[in-house]
C-alpha cells in the first residue's frame, strides 16, 4: 500500500501477526489476478484500480449464494477509509461507483476477522441493507434475510470443503427450512430500540450477546476469500457422526439444526454422535428403545408428532429404569419445529429425567420435566402416545407445550448417544474381573496386618498373558 496507507489501515493491520499481514494484504491482488490474470507485485496495483462485483463473484461464487456476495460487496463499498466504518450519510463512499479500493478491503477483513462488536455492527448494518442505501436503521425482516444468506453460505462452505464429519445431507431433513428456523431464532435475540427499529447500537448489543453472528461471519470471510491465518484452525461446527446406516435412514436432523443443537451440549460432550434408536430402523418398540437408551451415556432424543412438530430433550446421564427422577441441571428440553428453541433448567425442582417400566403403581414410560402425569415431555410405554403438559410452562425447564396437541401421537423418533460411552461392565467369571479387595487395597492391607487369611486369593483364575 506504500506511503498512501492511512493511519486507520495501519492500526487495523497491527491486529495481525507479522507473518499474517502479507496474507491479508495479498487478498486484494489475489482476487484481481484470479479475475484478470497475473497482477503486478503486491502493493503496487496502479492507482484507481479496484475490485468489482464480478471479481468478488468469481472468487466467492462456489462458497456463498450470490445474494450474500452482493451484500459483502455493498458493505465494502460503503466503508470510508478515513472513518473505518460504513458511511452514515445515506450514500456510498467515493469509490462505490468504480468498486472496492484496497484500503476498504483491508478494513473489512480486519473488522470481520479480528474486530469488536462495535466495529462489526456497522458492517452488519450495511450487509442487511443489501444495496438499499445506507439508512441508520434496519428492520427485523432485513436482519432475518441477511442471516438466511449468511447461514446458507456457512452450510455451503461445510459441504464444499468436505467438513460434514460423515453426516449425509441427502439423507437428512430440509436444510432450507432449517436455515429459516435458525435465522428466526437468532433474530429473536434482537432487542429493538424504543422506536421499535434496530440501529447500530442495537446490532452491537446483539452481536456481543449472540456469538454465532461473529462466528459465521468469520467463517464466511476466511473461507470465501481464502484468508488462512496462522494458529487459527477452522472452527468445528458439526460433531463427528459414526456408525450410522444412512442408506436405510431418513434423519430428523438437518445441518442448520445440528449447528444449533451441538453447541448447546456441555463442553465435555464432544464425542462422536451415534444413532442408538430410530423408529424408521427399529420399529415402534418401547422395549427396543429402552435397550438403546440404557448404558450408552448421555443422549439426545428427537420426536416428531403427527401434527408435524419436532422436539426433544438432552439427557446428561445414562437412563436407568427406576421409579423416581434422575439426572441433573445440565439436561434440557428443546423444540425444532415450528420454532428452534432450547429450554434449560429453572432450578424450581430436580425432575430432570424419569424412566420406568412394568410398574403397577407408577407411570410407565419416559419423561422429562414437570411432574408425574404432567411432564414437559412424556412418551408412554405403549410408545405410540405421549404428552407435553406445560400450562403455562414446565416447572423444571420453563418450556411451553412442545407438541402440536397436548396429548400427541408419535410419528417418528430418534435417539443419539452424544457423550463418551461408559466403560463396559465386567461379567461374572469374565476376563479381567476384579476382586472387591482389588478395588479397595486399603482393606486388603488392613486384613493382612490383622493376620486374616485371604481365602479368595486362592480362588482366582490365573490371568492370561
Amino acid at each position: 500500500m506504500g506511503n498512501t496507507e492511512s493511519v486507520v489501515v495501519q492500526k487495523r493491520l497491527a491486529r495481525f501477526r507479522p507473518e499474517e499481514r502479507p496474507v491479508v494484504e495479498g487478498v486484494f491482488d489475489r482476487i484481481q489476478s484470479g479475475a484478470e490474470g497475473p497482477s503486478e507485485a503486491p502493493g503496487k496495483t496502479p492507482a484507481g484500480k479496484t475490485l468489482t462485483l464480478e471479481m468478488l463473484q468469481s472468487s466467492m461464487g462456489s462458497l456463498a449464494p450470490d445474494s450474500m456476495v452482493r451484500r459483502i460487496y455493498h458493505c465494502m463499498c460503503t466503508i470510508d477509509p478515513g472513518l473505518a466504518a460504513p458511511a452514515a450519510s445515506g450514500k456510498y463512499s467515493a469509490s462505490a461507483a468504480s468498486g472496492v479500493a484496497r484500503e476498504q478491503l483491508v478494513i473489512f477483513l480486519a473488522d470481520t476477522l479480528r474486530g469488536t462488536a462495535e466495529e462489526r455492527a456497522p458492517l452488519v448494518m450495511a450487509m442487511c441493507q443489501h444495496g438499499a442505501g445506507a439508512a441508520t436503521v434496519v428492520t427485523c425482516e432485513q436482519v432475518a434475510e441477511f442471516l438466511q444468506d449468511l447461514i446458507s453460505a456457512v452450510v455451503q462452505i461445510l459441504v464444499h470443503r468436505g467438513r460434514l464429519h460423515a453426516w449425509k445431507t441427502e439423507r437428512m431433513g430440509d436444510g432450507t427450512l432449517g436455515v429459516k428456523l435458525l435465522a428466526e431464532h437468532m433474530c429473536s435475540e434482537l432487542k429493538p430500540s424504543d422506536q421499535g427499529c434496530y440501529g447500530v447500537s442495537c446490532l452491537e448489543d446483539w452481536i456481543f450477546r449472540v456469538s454465532q453472528v461473529s462466528l459465521y461471519l468469520e467463517i464466511l470471510v476466511a473461507e470465501g476469500l481464502n484468508v488462512s491465518l496462522s494458529g487459527r484452525p477452522a472452527p468445528t461446527l458439526l460433531p463427528p457422526c459414526i456408525g450410522t446406516p444412512w442408506k436405510e435412514l431418513r434423519c430428523l436432523l438437518d445441518l442448520p439444526t445440528l449447528m444449533f443443537l451441538a453447541p448447546q451440549l456441555p463442553d465435555r460432550y464432544s464425542a462422536p454422535w451415534r444413532l442408538v434408536f430410530s423408529t424408521r430402523l427399529h420399529g415402534e418398540s418401547f422395549t427396543r428403545m429402552a435397550a438403546g437408551l440404557t448404558k450408552c451415556g448421555p443422549t439426545l432424543l428427537l420426536i416428531k408428532d403427527t401434527k408435524g412438530h419436532v422436539f426433544g430433550g438432552f439427557a446428561s446421564h445414562a437412563w436407568e429404569v427406576k421409579p423416581h427422577f434422575q439426572g441433573d441441571s445440565r439436561c434440557f428440553l428443546f423444540s425444532v419445529f415450528p420454532r428452534l428453541r432450547v429450554y434449560t433448567a429453572t432450578g424450581y425442582n430436580q425432575h430432570f429425567m424419569y424412566f420406568n417400566q412394568n410398574q403397577q403403581t407408577m407411570p410407565n414410560g419416559l419423561g422429562m420435566g414437570g411432574q408425574q402425569y404432567y411432564f414437559g415431555l412424556w412418551l408412554d410405554s405403549d410408545f405410540g402416545r405421549g404428552h407435553s403438559r406445560a400450562r403455562p410452562k414446565c416447572t423444571t425447564y420453563g418450556s411451553p407445550q412442545l407438541s402440536g396437541d397436548e396429548d400427541f401421537t408419535l410419528d417418528s423418533m430418534e435417539v443419539w448417544a452424544v457423550g463418551k460411552p461408559p466403560e463396559p461392565e465386567e461379567h461374572e467369571g469374565g476376563k479381567g474381573k476384579k476382586s472387591i479387595l482389588d478395588m479397595d487395597p486399603e482393606v486388603q492391607a488392613m486384613m493382612e496386618m490383622a493376620g486374616k487369611t485371604l481365602h479368595s486369593q486362592g480362588l482366582r483364575e490365573p490371568e492370561e498373558d
